[in-house]
């Protein structure tokens, strides 16, 4: 264990809060730098890659000798920012945990699959192991994109936490951003004979986004993830009280299942507006998306699902996380992409802490995939 905690220690005491949710957050950079470092040293060959201006990629490949399969391993380096939190840089250990910020999300899967880099060297196998740590998936995942593009494998591992008994997921949802803009009239609050409501408007269109969220809970479940969902997020509209509202704007984000596309998606919303309009000659609204992120779902008898199995009991569980992760960039890559990865609590919350015992676990059974999988 003191192999997997001194590592993860060093880590958790680098600053790498994304400065695209915290202004002025230190960036991946430094801890890039480090990891590329420490690989290096492990015998990997270390490649940087500069993302964004102070935004790095570091990418560690246990070269094979030829004819093996090869297997990315996968982290994000960046974290959410730690104000509000007790020493939040400096690791703790009590109770066979270690405290601090990103320990649990995600630094503690970096540092199993750094460790399990350096055993694929050690172990001379004939396919490639490639460690990869990107950086700003907290915020926009530019690192995992241009990872994809540079980057293929036969199959991919995402060590983001999947539970106390080191769970498979094979499947999470995606989300889609949208907004709603609902247009009317300003006018003085004396004269309703010359204003249109935009807030009145934008309440039928609430109505039609609460009917529809009955309707995603009613629909056929998906096995491992539930339900689809939609919620209304943020609203703003209205100048002052006595001013008929010429705009509302509504922010909302609908969770998707797989086979659920943005299309899908957006004439669902559609139909909305139409029914919010259509005995309102002055209605008029606008439909905008302002992000997609894909779902993902690997099938249980891929190959990789089925080592994994090999080398951690055949009585795993196999599962569907809640969250979304990188592992959709690299599965709609075309890599067949699991998430496992060691337990703890505290993502973005002020208690973060991850369980070694599981993060020693997790280091293990990687590197002995990594001999199976690329032998």
């Amino acid at each position: 264990m003191s192999d997997v905690s001194d590592l993860l220690a060093d880590l958790v005491a680098i600053d790498s809060v994304n400065p695209d949710l915290v202004p002025g957050g230190a960036g991946e950079a430094e801890l890039a730098r480090f990891a590329g470092g420490w690989l290096e040293r492990a015998g990997l060959e270390v490649t940087l890659t500069e993302v964004a201006p102070g935004r790095l990629n570091v990418v560690g490949v246990a070269r094979g000798s030829g004819g093996g399969r090869s297997l990315l391993l996968n982290a994000h380096l960046d974290t959410v920012g730690y104000e509000g939190m007790q020493d939040g840089l400096r690791p703790r250990i009590e109770d066979g945990r270690m405290y601090g910020r990103g320990a649990y999300d995600m630094k503690a899967g970096l540092a199993s699959i750094m460790l399990a880099g350096a055993d694929a060297v050690r172990a001379g196998l004939r396919g490639d192991v490639i460690v990869t740590g990107v950086c700003d998936e907290e915020f926009a995942s530019l690192g995992a994109h241009r990872l994809a593009e540079e980057w293929g494998a036969d199959a991919a591992i995402v060590t983001e936490p999947t539970g106390e008994r080191l769970r498979i997921a094979l499947a999470h949802k995606g989300f889609t951003w949208h907004e709603i803009e609902v247009h009317g009239r300003a006018a003085h609050g004396s004269r309703p004979d010359e204003g249109v409501d935009a807030i009145v408007g934008m309440g039928r269109v609430l109505a039609g986004i609460d009917r529809l969220s009955a309707a995603l809970a009613e629909r056929e479940p998906h096995p491992l993830l539930g339900p689809g969902s939609i919620h209304a997020s943020l609203i703003e509209g209205g100048r002052e009280l006595s001013t008929y509202p010429d705009r509302c704007l509504l922010q909302l984000e609908r969770r998707t299942l797989p086979g659920e596309s943005v299309e899908d998606v957006e004439a669902e919303l559609r139909e909305i507006l139409d029914a919010a309009g259509c005995d309102d000659p002055n209605f008029s609204a606008q439909l905008r998306t302002t992000l997609v992120r894909p779902p993902m779902e690997t099938r249980p008898g891929e190959p990789i699902v089925e080592t994994i199995r090999d080398v951690v009991g055949r009585d795993v569980d196999l599962i569907g996380v809640p969250f979304w992760a990188d592992s959709a960039v690299l599965s709609a890559a075309g890599i067949p992409t699991v998430i496992f990865g060691p337990g703890g609590e505290g993502a973005h919350a002020a208690v973060e802490w991850v369980d070694l015992a599981q993060a020693e676990r997790c280091a293990a059974s990687l590197a002995e995939v990594c001999r199976r999988w690329a032998a």
